[in-house]
């Protein structure tokens, strides 16, 4: 059989015309898959961090944010690219750097709202809310996910983002101390004044799913937190739950002041106090202020 093929295998014209329909149908293979496989998420730029964070999460790192050095510093992680542009402050852009930058996209919130009018000229905006009073905010989060994922094509991976999130969650409550008092929440403003954090806000949906309980007893603001002198917190039966950043100079008059190492003294146990966590952030943020809190409630010195 071999034999029988062996001239027509050594025909030049039958050697070039196997070549030209292999050129042909590899180019045909390119046209048809290389749309789909070479197909880039759009270039998204954003002011507001908790977008910045979940676009992160989704895999599809935004191409410019604003400030970019004081998101690391308040929101931690999920950490951006170097590649990520800067465009100054949130609410005073750089919108030269922005039109230079053309992204496909431009997200914001309602925090943002009035520089609408000007970001519309360089790119098409869509506003995303958070934390309607009112609403139940877990519920908020996994709708802001799956809004944003299908903002670049993602859907999948935002249902993958809801699931872990709410599997890891799981997962940290069953690692809990079996006693463990209410909590009171805060994060320092100056020496003297705090946020205490409570109805409405991330971290209350988070001690929520983790099944712990908030000592605080006041109303809170939209974004789930009252701004009270730190003599409000007296006489609370709590644990403190201190979340970082300090301001300048603040940790150091802390431990000067008679008031602050009072309240120490009245609450169940030495303050606990967490690296940076996003109070205003969404799943990304739900899922890190979960596994800090486990962490330090599991640490000895907790106990």
């Amino acid at each position: 059989m071999l034999l029988s093929f062996g001239p027509v295998l050594r025909s030049t014209a039958y050697r070039r015309a196997t070549l030209r329909g292999l050129a042909v149908s590899l180019l045909l293979g390119c046209l048809i898959v290389a749309p789909t496989a070479l197909a880039a998420s759009p270039r998204i730029a954003t002011l507001d961090w908790t977008l910045a964070e979940t676009l992160q999460a989704l895999g599809t790192p935004p191409t410019a944010v604003a400030q970019v050095d004081a998101y690391h510093d308040w929101v931690g992680e999920p950490h951006l690219p170097d590649t990520v542009a800067d465009l100054g402050l949130r609410t005073q852009p750089n919108l030269e750097l922005l039109a230079d930058l053309d992204p496909d996209q431009i997200l914001i919130s309602p925090m943002f709202a009035n520089l609408r009018p000007r970001l519309s000229r360089i790119a098409p905006v869509k506003n995303f809310t958070l934390y309607t009073p009112g609403r139940d905010t877990w519920q908020e989060m996994r709708e802001l996910t799956r809004s944003v994922a299908d903002q670049v094509d993602r859907s999948q991976a935002g249902e993958r983002l809801i699931a872990s999130t709410e599997t890891r969650i799981a997962e940290l409550r069953d690692r809990l101390p079996e006693q463990v008092p209410p909590l009171l929440v805060i994060q320092f403003m100056d020496a003297r004044h705090v946020r205490v954090f409570g109805d409405n806000g991330l971290y209350q949906a988070v001690l929520e799913r983790l099944g712990l309980d908030n000592a605080w007893p006041g109303e809170t603001n939209a974004w789930g937190f009252s701004l009270v002198g730190i003599e409000a917190l007296a006489n609370l039966d709590a644990r403190l739950v201190v979340v970082e950043p300090y301001p300048a100079g603040v940790r150091e008059t802390l431990d000067r002041s008679g008031l602050w190492q009072g309240l120490i003294q009245e609450s169940r146990g030495e303050p606990l106090v967490l690296p940076p966590v996003w109070s205003f952030g969404a799943l990304p943020s739900a899922q890190r202020f979960a596994e800090q809190l486990t962490a330090a409630l599991e640490a000895p010195h907790a106990r």
